[in-house]
């Protein structure tokens, strides 16, 4: 069969990204130290870009910074000339709609009584941590995990509970079977073994993970603790009347359990996070506050704006590179600006829907998603996914991620909380 070669004409919608859209992208992930740092390095490589001189000392600026001070009034003028430059917008890819002229709150000396140091003193979760987030998403009665937490109280670092379940009884006013009940929910948590009351225990309730009950394993596991201590597993396949091989297979298994199930959870690793967002309650409800405190207050230079007015002075190189520039220092002012819009948006939507949290506490988050935020601000799924992407808000409660605020219902008293 010959080959025909032929012209066919299609439409196709496709987004490109621009390097000034793909420049947006990154600020809207950026978390507040991020941010400060490639603000900075910005600052150094664009010269139209300067900080604001508004609280820096008249003494302290050169012979140029004051001259560009002082003619900041006569180029009020020469905006729309700036315009021209300007042939995109950051508003299409966030798909926003109409900004309704809010002034955002930022967190600027004297405008809030700042949250103490040691809310944003963070740590990976310890093992008390780890247990009491799952005991609180299960789906027992409430009496059941009132003595569920007086156990995990009494767990220690290595996942064993070093109580007794009499003191257990005692210390949660309580009845045994309830007690029984407890621990038995507390020991089907992760890590697997956690809640044991010795060795054995804690190897059988990892066994019972693996769906190894009734097996050899667990047969040596119970009766033969000793000859395996001793390494005696001649002896064991005697008592079992099995060869050497299934025995030792066994014992390979066994040694790949965890005797110390809650060593992964040491704790010990302090971290210092930047809120991106306060969320201040105020008499009249809250107040989102974003945090710019050690971000540079960028503007496009008033010096470098009256040196590209002039006509004639540059070569055409060199004037296509300040051209760019200038493009390249306003678009940056405007993602900024754009990003900071996005994020007290998501926020206050979030305010919205877990209200409850904000007002009550923890037990009182609600199930949501991307989805349902995205359908109220009017944006895309993805653009949530970058707003809330390694940020922090800091509200009476604590310090949280804004991933905290994304997940399943926590069950209260009476049932879930939705």
């Amino acid at each position: 069969m010959p080959l025909e070669g032929r012209l066919e004409l299609k439409l196709a919608q496709k987004l490109i990204l621009t390097p000034q859209l793909q420049q947006a992208i990154k600020l809207l992930q950026m978390p507040q130290l991020e941010l400060s740092q490639a603000l900075n390095q910005e600052l150094i490589e664009n010269p139209f870009l300067e900080e604001s001189l508004d609280e820096i000392a008249t003494e302290d600026l050169t012979h140029e910074e004051r001259e560009a001070i002082e003619v900041e009034d006569e180029l009020e003028d020469t905006e729309a000339p700036l315009e021209k430059l300007m042939h995109f917008t950051v508003d299409d890819y966030f798909e926003e709609r109409g900004y309704d002229g809010r002034d955002l709150g930022y967190f600027t000396p004297g405008t809030v009584t700042p949250p103490l140091f040691d809310q944003f003193l963070t740590r990976e979760p310890d093992l008390y941590d780890h247990l009491l987030w799952q005991l609180r998403l299960s789906n027992e009665p409430a009496n059941i995990r009132q003595v569920g937490e007086t156990i995990i109280g009494n767990i220690d670092e290595n996942g064993y509970l070093r109580s007794s379940l009499e003191d257990i009884m005692i210390e949660a006013q309580t009845d045994m079977e309830t007690a029984e009940k407890a621990l038995r929910l507390i020991q089907s948590f992760d890590p697997p073994g956690v809640g044991a009351r010795d060795i054995r225990e804690c190897l059988l309730l990892q066994l019972d993970v693996l769906n190894l009950q009734g097996s050899i394993v667990e047969k040596i596991v119970i009766n033969n603790m000793n000859e395996l201590e001793k390494k005696k597993y001649t002896r064991i396949a005697q008592q079992y009347n099995l060869p050497i091989q299934d025995i030792m297979a066994a014992v390979k298994i066994i040694e790949g359990l965890e005797p110390k199930p809650g060593r992964n959870f040491s704790g010990a690793n302090i971290n210092y996070v930047i809120p991106d967002v306060y969320v201040i309650r105020t008499e009249d409800g809250y107040q989102i506050i974003l945090n710019d405190d050690g971000l540079p207050k960028l503007r496009v230079s008033s010096y470098y704006r009256k040196l590209i007015q002039q006509k004639n002075t540059f070569q055409k190189e060199d004037r296509q590179f300040l051209d760019e520039k200038l493009r390249s220092a306003v678009w940056l002012l405007k993602s900024l600006e754009q990003r900071n819009r996005t994020i007290y948006k998501v926020t206050e939507s979030i305010l919205n829907f877990q209200r409850d949290f904000f007002d009550k506490g923890i037990p009182h988050l609600k199930p949501l998603n991307l989805r349902d935020v995205a359908s109220e601000l009017g944006m895309h799924e993805s653009t949530i996914s970058r707003v809330t992407s390694n940020k922090y808000l800091s509200c009476s409660h604590g310090v949280f991620s804004f991933r905290f605020f994304f997940s399943s219902a926590i069950q209260g008293d009476t049932g879930e909380i939705s």
